[in-house]
């Protein structure tokens, strides 16, 4: 039995990215189509590094950290590949939370000028 393969354009649509997007994730290879003539085609390999490319993405993670996981992941098995994938969570959790530090102030900044608007509202009306 083959091997389940998506063409270019359900490839688009399962992970919902442009054709831009997923050209431009082979072009910088981080994607290996299967070729035939003008056609892509996408196996089991390919969809399962676009959804950890998706993922890294949703992480925060730049796609060159992408690759480098997606490099070990491929040659040097499991042991080095989490250890990697640890050193580069830990940096990224660590961004995360100053990112959600500066949100939360911004957030404070933005309710407090808000209610001191709906207050002089008040007093003006």
């Amino acid at each position: 039995m083959t091997e389940p393969r998506l063409s270019f354009k359900e490839m688009c649509a399962k992970f919902d990215v442009t054709p831009r997007t997923l050209r431009y994730y082979e072009y910088i290879e981080l994607l290996a189509p299967e070729r035939e003539g003008r056609s892509r085609f996408y196996g089991p390999k390919e969809i399962a590094r676009m959804t950890l490319i998706l993922r890294g993405r949703r992480f925060g993670f730049q796609l060159e950290d992408i690759r480098q996981w997606l490099l070990i992941y491929e040659k040097e098995g499991t042991t080095a590949q989490m250890e990697a994938w640890i050193v580069m969570a830990d940096g990224q959790l660590k961004e995360l939370a100053e990112q959600q530090a500066q949100l939360e102030l911004a957030r404070k900044e933005l309710q407090q000028l808000r209610d001191d608007t709906a207050e002089a509202l008040k007093k003006a009306v």
